[in-house]
């Protein structure tokens, strides 16, 4: 961990892994008896009864021996527990039991300093930004600013002008498909997206095919949820005006090759839209290296706060694209004849921003800076690994997506259980984990699902937590209903 990094220590403190570890085992030697003794079944399909566990939890390190001696990651320079102290909702219970927060990429938790920052903003700078002659408001406004050259450089982008503020991945896919994709796809054009998008990099493009007369066209994917590459090249044409991708599937965790696919594209005259929502917490980001036209992220997905997101454009492509929306701060002059606005970003900007979330979101964004991207990136793929081999060894569970090259999403179902029945079930001994079709209902029905259990790795969770749903799980397994 970074020098003179703050920590928080809150009240009830962290929850101590060695109490996690106990816990786990417990559970696991409940389900291992159970297992030796396959004529006993539960007849509830959910109800996991009370698990003894300490009514104080205190982060006193990693301590686990669920099955042997603790299982550790060695060779990387982060400090787990200093990196959970930095995020006080670690220290809620649920259930009488410590939080495993494991619905990562649904949202992310925030640490302590983007706490302080939302605050001390209200608290000190609060005012408009690019509107006052007065003290605050030039506070706001560098701080304001700031943030968006954070983003450029956690970006990789040129200029901080490449950045526009927005409310997340969703508004940014629309802004591009409004404004972009209005003034630049006509009938008979082509939209290509894959299997792996979240509805948010569907239903656009969709509504955009809609107005335009375009057509929409699929990236199929293999067993293993990767995109077929030699289909997708088949599918370009010089009818193709935009390629459409997620970085990383919010459903299965693969790793889309964004390089590889944006340099078909643009070989085929194309533009490329990148969806980030799920890369930029895991993985470093370079939108130059990438060769994307178009990157778009939300702060939630990356300790950030909600509200605020970023759009990446190249400038060429801002400098081109007409408003989407008409308001304050993105104009230039007004008169009831004619309208002109600003250059870009702010020309994408209208009305009064999310001041204090950017803020916010440039402090998360240093945050993670501060760990280093490469060494979460390293820390999720061995955490990924060993969760991955625990699952595995439940009885009855499929995991749903085996990329090779994965974030650290864990989706899968169990035989006898509906996904909807699982996630309760975890909640009970305080696991969150995401039950249902992520809104990426395209994926999964590709595999014959409707819905699946999802368990979302992020930097601060701990082997002593995989063991716990893995034990839980197991104990699971021993309970299955007979349907």
């Amino acid at each position: 961990m970074t020098a003179g990094h703050s920590h928080y220590d809150g009240h009830r403190g962290l929850p101590d892994e060695a109490a996690l570890a106990r816990l786990a085992t417990e559970l696991y030697a409940e389900a291992s008896t159970a297992l030796a003794a396959p004529e006993h079944v539960a007849t509830s399909a959910v109800s996991l009864g009370t698990a003894a566990a300490s009514p104080d939890f205190y982060f006193v390190g990693p301590s686990l021996d669920v099955a042997g001696p603790p299982q550790r990651i060695d060779g990387l320079a982060l400090d787990t527990e200093a990196i959970r102290r930095d995020f006080p909702i670690l220290a809620e219970q649920v259930n009488g039991h410590p939080l495993v927060f494991l619905d990562n990429a649904a949202t992310t938790q925030k640490p302590r300093a983007v706490i302080d920052r939302l605050s001390g903003f209200y608290a000190h700078e609060n005012s408009n930004v690019h509107r006052g002659d007065h003290e605050l408001a030039n506070r706001a406004t560098q701080a304001y600013e700031e943030a968006r050259a954070t983003v450029a450089r956690f970006l990789g982008a040129p200029s901080a002008d490449d950045i526009v503020f927005v409310r997340g991945t969703t508004e940014a896919i629309n802004l591009v498909a409004q404004s972009w994709g209005r003034h630049s796809v006509r009938a008979g054009d082509e939209i290509v997206v894959s299997y792996l998008e979240h509805h948010a990099n569907i239903v656009p493009w969709q509504q955009l095919a809609a107005q335009t007369g375009a057509q929409l066209k699929v990236i199929p994917v293999d067993d293993s949820g990767q995109l077929v590459l030699d289909a997708y090249r088949e599918l370009l044409t010089d009818r193709t005006r935009l390629v459409a991708v997620s970085h990383v599937s919010n459903a299965l965790g693969t790793v889309v090759p964004v390089r590889e696919v944006a340099q078909a594209a643009h070989q085929a005259g194309a533009r490329v839209l990148v969806d980030g929502a799920q890369a930029v917490s895991h993985l470093p980001v370079d939108v130059q290296d990438l060769d994307a036209d178009f990157y778009a992220f939300s702060g939630h997905k990356v300790f950030g706060p909600t509200g605020i997101g970023a759009l990446y454009g190249r400038s060429d492509l801002l400098d081109s694209m007409p408003p989407w929306q008409g308001g304050g701060s993105m104009i230039r002059n007004v008169t009831f004849e004619h309208t002109t606005y600003q250059q870009p970003p702010a020309k994408f900007e209208a009305g009064t921003a999310a001041i204090a979330q950017a803020a916010g979101l440039g402090t998360a964004l240093e945050y993670v800076d501060q760990l280093g991207r490469a060494n979460i990136a390293r820390y999720e793929r061995d955490l990924l690994e060993y969760a991955t081999g625990r699952l595995l060894d439940v009885p009855g569970l499929r995991l749903i997506g085996t990329a090779p090259d994965k974030a650290a999403i864990l989706s899968f179902v169990m035989d006898g259980y509906r996904p909807q029945e699982i996630g309760p079930a975890l909640n009970d001994v305080g696991i969150a984990v995401r039950a249902g079709h992520h809104c990426a209902q395209p994926v999964l029905r590709r595999f014959g699902l409707e819905a699946t259990v999802r368990a979302a790795l992020a930097i601060y969770n701990s082997q002593a937590e995989v063991d716990l749903l893995a034990a839980t799980l197991h104990r699971l397994a021993t309970r299955r209903p007979q349907r």
